[in-house]
């Protein structure tokens, strides 16, 4: 049960409310003025008589005055407070921090978690819980929604901004966001709940995580030296996500505001400038409840709605947990367009769904972005839990579309989270000898000293997972991250040798290495300095340059150097340490010798096999990386890769490509390789098609050859 407000500070709101003085209150209580100052200063409190009277001069009921969990309904009526144009004639054209990003549910999913990470309640050990809820709305549904955010008054401003839609960006947005709800009468919700997080503390105006989120942009307040900076630029994605420029937010808190925890409420618009009816408006409004306090009681605040009122919004949450929950309204998602996957069967009657409202689309964009960027933050072992869990759900006019996923990181990320599981369970071996193992190195940071000063603080002993891949992504990837384990950096190993085993690497710095390893507080704040808005990388920054100096992203670059050196330690095999069943295999392999070079192009020079490395394949083919010598030329002939079986006598059987793939240095167009200009190396992968193997695999010898042109014989 919520703790009720002081009774002074709870009267003293309400007063203000309601309009009414401390001696108007007095004497509709047939009291003096001194005995209410008492009570609003706290020197005093009414005798339990008293409080029936007070309840009724408030016009509100007995038990609301007595556990003062909520305002009286005394107060203005709820409203959109629009921020008035700038007195010199100032425009703006939009919120400058949301041009920083595209709508892209997968932008607003790293963005949104990162923050909700930073604001995990650690004391308790347990991860934040991060909901994603897509939720469409048509007829009935989508009418009392409109009804619920008060609409009709929003008209007029958005009539306005589709006026002038032909000059602004956020204007083409928000014209095409309103014509696409009432043309094809449907509004995409899309709901972000974070459970166990700190929620939206401090007060309406000063500093403090509420104002942040709901009144100042590009302020950034950071829950600790390496947190991402929480609400900072990155909560901009809230609002380039809705096609409306809408968003509404309830939060439980983790300290009592005004004596209260659950259900803060407020909205905020983002609209660019206008005028409506004579009058200028600089851009964004908020709704709220005015605030008595401030001129004319136009400013509204936030309020502590109901529970009605939180269902007509779309924004009831599940317990008292702290948390906040942010719902987008007319959220779109540009682009799914870019990635041409916008496949649902959901169209409307006309078929004219464009795919950026593609509420199944988004879902499984929204799941795939968060198994790819926070599986390490999902994943737990030993006696580390994850530090965080998310699930995503669709659903239409209340009834449920997609079941509510819950996003498993040994399904998106198997062999990362093996890997990361096996250093929290402390199973990691020194070198890589079996199928699944994981191999573990320390690397060094170097740490520069601040200020521009020369000298190395300390070093930061990172620690290198490497495990043989297994059906991630990309393989022969490094994936770096630090304390809170969302995926910085990506990257991939170069110079690896031919018929290296498919591998993953992990890369934990700063307290992601552990919380006891030497200067893990100074490199996850020397490493956060260096991440650009997007956090998807580490190097060259403006913070890393004014705090450290103007070189320290070399510092990075060593570390890089290590990475790379300790992984080729780990997945390369000595070459005269391989295993007698490789070396028979080999002798299976065959390039042909410049002697039995296939025929050239007149006065050309000819690319040539230089390298062959194959395995046989579980379904029986043969699975070929093959590296091929570039001449020194201005323009390069196309070549044709060509398998064949040798044979002791007649000709030697064709086979057939099930893939062709390139790899470095070309192109695979229609089974033949084109060369990309001024390189001298190339490398192509390619699997053989089984069935056309006439006999078993393991009983042939291959050959393979690059013939000019398409191929075809001579």
């Amino acid at each position: 049960m919520e703790v009720g407000e002081e009774f002074g500070p709870w009267l003293s709101r309400q007063l203000k409310l309601a309009g009414k003085t401390q001696a108007e209150l007095a004497d509709e209580l047939g009291l003096t003025r001194a005995a209410v100052s008492a009570w609003i200063t706290k020197r005093s409190v009414p005798r339990p008589t008293v409080m029936g009277e007070i309840a009724k001069a408030l016009g509100t009921d007995l038990g609301t005055v007595h556990t003062r969990t909520t305002d009286t309904q005394a107060g203005l009526p709820i409203t959109w407070y629009h921020r008035p144009g700038y007195q010199d004639g100032g425009r703006d054209g939009g919120n400058a921090a949301a041009f920083a990003f595209d709508a892209d549910v997968q932008v607003l999913a790293r963005e949104t978690c990162q923050n909700s990470l930073d604001e995990r309640l650690v004391e308790n050990g347990r991860p934040v819980r991060v909901r994603y809820t897509i939720h469409e709305l048509t007829g009935e549904k989508l009418d009392a929604f409109r009804a619920a955010v008060l609409w009709d008054d929003l008209q007029p401003h958005y009539s306005a901004v589709s006026e002038s839609a032909a000059d602004q960006k956020v204007g083409r947005v928000v014209d095409a966001g309103v014509r696409d709800m009432f043309e094809k009468g449907r509004l995409i919700l899309l709901r972000i709940d974070d459970y166990n997080a700190s929620g939206l503390t401090g007060d309406d105006y000063g500093d403090g995580k509420f104002a942040a989120v709901v009144r100042r942009q590009l302020e950034s307040l950071k829950s600790g030296r390496g947190a991402g900076g929480s609400y900072g630029l990155g909560k901009a994605t809230l609002w380039a996500t809705s096609a409306l420029g809408m968003v509404l937010i309830n939060s439980t808190l983790s300290v009592p505001h005004e004596g209260r925890t659950e259900r803060r409420v407020i909205g905020r618009l983002e609209l660019p400038w206008r005028s409506v009816d004579g009058n200028s408006y600089a851009g964004p409004a908020w709704l709220g409840r005015p605030d008595p306090e401030t001129p004319g009681a136009e400013v509204v605040r936030s309020w502590w709605a109901d529970e009605e009122t939180l269902k007509r919004l779309h924004l009831t949450r599940d317990g008292d947990e702290p948390g906040t929950s942010f719902l987008i309204v007319g959220a779109h998602d540009v682009a799914s367009l870019e990635q041409g996957k916008a496949d649902s069967v959901d169209e409307d009657e006309n078929g004219s769904n464009d795919g950026t409202r593609d509420i199944r689309a988004m879902h499984r964009r929204l799941v795939e972005a968060l198994g790819r960027d926070f599986w390490a933050a999902m994943t737990g072992g030993g006696n580390r839990l994850p530090l965080l869990e998310t699930t995503v759900c669709a659903m239409r006019n209340d009834e449920v579309v997609i079941d509510e996923v819950k996003v498993d990181p040994l399904d998106k990320q198997p062999a990362r989270a093996r890997a990361l599981r096996a250093f929290y369970e402390g199973t990691t071996v020194d070198r890589l000898t079996e199928a699944g193992q994981v191999a573990l190195r320390t690397v060094p940071l170097r740490l520069p000293v601040s200020g521009g000063r020369r000298g190395t603080l300390g070093t930061h002993p990172g620690v290198l997972l490497v495990t043989d891949a297994e059906g991630d992504d990309v393989p022969n990837q490094v994936h770096s991250l630090r304390g809170n384990r969302m995926t910085i950096k990506k990257s991939g190993i170069a110079g690896l040798p031919l018929g290296v085993n498919p591998f993953q690497a992990v890369l934990l710095v700063g307290h992601a290495a552990g919380e006891s390893a030497p200067f893990a507080e100074e490199a996850e704040e020397f490493l956060r300095a260096a991440e650009p808005p997007e956090h998807d990388r580490w190097g060259q920054s403006e913070e890393l340059t004014l705090r450290w100096s103007h070189t320290a992203h070399h510092r990075i670059a060593r570390l890089t150097t290590e990475v790379n050196a300790a992984v080729k330690d780990l997945v390369v095999r000595p070459r005269g340490a391989r295993s007698q069943e490789s070396a028979k295999l080999r002798k299976k392999l065959t390039v042909p010798q410049k002697s039995a070079a296939p025929k050239r192009a007149s006065g050309r020079t000819v690319p040539e096999l230089d390298g062959l490395d194959a395995e046989i394949g579980a379904g029986g083919e043969w699975r070929i990386t093959a590296e091929v010598k570039l001449p020194r030329a201005e323009e390069l002939p196309a070549m044709t890769p060509v398998v064949l079986l040798d044979v002791r006598s007649g000709s030697r059987p064709r086979l057939d490509w099930a893939e062709l793939v390139a790899v470095e240095g070309c192109e695979v167009e229609g089974g033949v390789l084109r060369f990309t200009p001024g390189v001298r190396r190339a490398v192509f992968q390619g699997s053989t098609d089984a069935t056309s193997h006439p006999v078993r695999t393991e009983l042939t010898r291959l050959v393979l050859e690059l013939r000019a042109g398409t191929g075809s014989e001579a």
